[in-house]
């Protein structure tokens, strides 16, 4: 069995696309996934699966979504081993930890603009490209940097989901619960 962790892009925001979480933990464990928990009410679920092939469980999951909610919503998935690397690998631990982020994104770019990216340059946040992530570091505050999910999804034509890493660290400790 491997361990999945979901995050799923743009629900219960600002009233649109209302999912109740204890919903969606139905809608996994309907489609046989295991030890199924979610965390927070914007669509995070770490879970348990035979499948190795994350696209495969990526689309049955938004292809239930959809069929159940009568909506879409992209699910960006992530092994348990990936959030390891990005929490070991993550270029800020010296800053304060409640002001940094990771971007996920749905898949990785195209080599051009994900270069075009890395040469982005902003005078008070700071980023850092990881393998198929964005690491920020926003003084600031994530509701005033440039560096939005927005941003990047124009700049890169792909999916993007932030988590703050207290979310990032938490859905750690519960896909090493498992």
């Amino acid at each position: 069995m491997q361990t999945y962790i979901s995050m799923l892009r743009g629900i219960n925001v600002s009233g649109q696309k209302q999912v109740r979480m204890a919903d969606l933990q139905s809608l996994y464990e309907a489609l046989g996934l295991a030890n199924v928990r979610t965390y927070v009410q914007s669509g995070n679920v770490v879970f348990d699966s035979p499948e190795q092939d994350a696209a495969k469980l990526r689309k049955s999951i938004e292809a239930q979504i959809e069929e159940t909610f009568g909506f879409s919503v992209p699910a960006l998935i992530r092994t348990s081993d990936d959030f390891r690397l990005i929490i070991e690998s993550h270029p800020f631990a010296q800053e304060d930890p409640t002001r940094v982020l990771v971007t996920f994104l749905y898949e990785r770019p195209d080599q051009s603009k994900w270069d075009d990216l890395g040469n982005y340059k902003d005078k008070v946040d700071k980023f850092a490209l990881g393998e198929q992530e964005i690491f920020l570091f926003c003084p600031g505050g994530y509701g005033k940097t440039k560096l939005s999910n927005t941003f990047c999804e124009k700049k890169l034509g792909v999916i993007a989901t932030t988590r703050n890493w207290k979310t990032v660290n938490a859905l750690y400790e519960m896909a090493s619960e498992s």
